[in-house]
């Protein structure tokens, strides 16, 4: 049985197309940066004024264990289930671990989803 954590925070996700310096935005911040987009997840309440396009809503849980590079398919399982329920995700990976930002109005859908796969929350939404 995996864990998963909900994050009592909302986000939101927003881009650039021109040149900006990455910044330091608190304890959750996700930037993403390749050769046509500069990509951040964080805290609505920090994000940057200067944002081309951002979409508002997000809400994210966590597995809540760290992971070994060897593990295969826990994002898929995840991804796999929320689809199954027609939850749409953005997922950011970490060293240690996924996170998975749904649109709030999913929250008790999204539970229901994972716990139907034998995963459970240690927090409720």
């Amino acid at each position: 049985m995996m864990l998963l954590e909900w994050l009592d925070i909302e986000f939101s996700v927003a881009k650039w197309t021109g040149p900006r310096k990455i910044e330091e935005l608190g304890l959750f911040s996700f930037w993403s940066r390749t050769d046509q987009e500069l990509s951040l997840v964080c805290p609505t309440a920090c994000l940057p004024n200067d944002v081309e396009v951002q979409e508002d809503g997000w809400i994210c849980f966590r597995v809540a264990a760290q992971m070994e590079f060897s593990l295969v398919g826990i994002l898929s399982k995840i991804s796999g289930s929320l689809a199954e329920k027609e939850i749409s995700i953005f997922a950011v990976s970490t060293f240690d671990t996924d996170y998975v930002f749904i649109k709030k109005e999913n929250a008790q859908l999204a539970e229901y989803a994972m716990e139907s796969i034998g995963w459970c929350f240690m927090n409720k939404k």
